[in-house]
């Protein structure tokens, strides 16, 4: 008899060690209406029917990506049988695909000087749906931020320098998302032009511990 408690996935139950098939699957079933579906209708409601033909192309393609990229999240990590610890992902995660459509478009809307309406600054978001629907089963490779954890140790600049920075995005919540979303995006683009040397020193800023040939992930 299984005496163990009940185990969730996600976040809070890596943070305290606890994950389940059964999590992993539900985890997947609500990231990718989180992730998927709200930001592919959200797309669609701005811009996209306003060309019928090519409305529900781009938004289901977006969303396809997605659960097509959960779905080998979930088959990788039952081949692992179950341990889900590499510090990299391949491709674009769907979660910060998600944060930067949103982050983009509210920085649109602060450029329309809050008049909730895009413009022809609008156009930008079909191209970056497609874009990072690409991104996502591309092969670069992204830090996963799963080695930060309740034992992760920092130096008190670091600690600070941290803390800056989520001050200054609040207070400049209309641009400074979409700038940290951009970035993540642009480094897993530069960096295996960067020496390991480099990454190293940046990931460790991160909470990762790179390794040689680090693991692959497709969350």
């Amino acid at each position: 008899m299984n005496e163990h408690p009940p185990k969730i996935y996600g976040r809070l139950a890596r943070l305290g060690g606890h994950e389940s098939p059964f999590g992993r699957e539900f985890d997947s079933l609500a990231d990718i209406v989180s992730f998927g579906l709200a930001p592919a209708l959200m797309v669609y409601r701005v811009v996209l029917q306003e060309f019928p033909r090519a409305c529900w192309i781009i938004a289901f393609i977006y969303l396809a990506c997605g659960a097509l990229r959960l779905a080998r999240f979930n088959s990788v990590a039952a081949n692992h049988h179950g341990t889900n610890n590499q510090n990299t992902f391949t491709g674009f995660p769907i979660p910060a695909a998600a944060g930067l459509i949103a982050s983009i478009t509210l920085f649109l809307l602060w450029l329309a000087e809050g008049e909730h309406q895009l413009g022809n600054w609008r156009f930008v978001l079909p191209p970056l749906l497609l874009f990072l629907s690409f991104m996502m089963f591309s092969r670069f490779q992204y830090p996963s931020f799963k080695a930060v954890n309740w034992k992760t140790k920092k130096s008190i600049p670091r600690f600070l320098a941290i803390i800056l920075v989520l001050i200054f995005t609040v207070l400049n919540y209309e641009w400074m998302p979409a700038v940290l979303f951009l970035a993540y995006l642009l480094y897993g683009v530069l960096r295996p032009w960067l020496s390991r040397e480099w990454r190293r020193e940046i990931e460790e800023e991160i909470g990762e511990e790179p390794t040689a040939e680090p693991l692959e992930q497709v969350r």
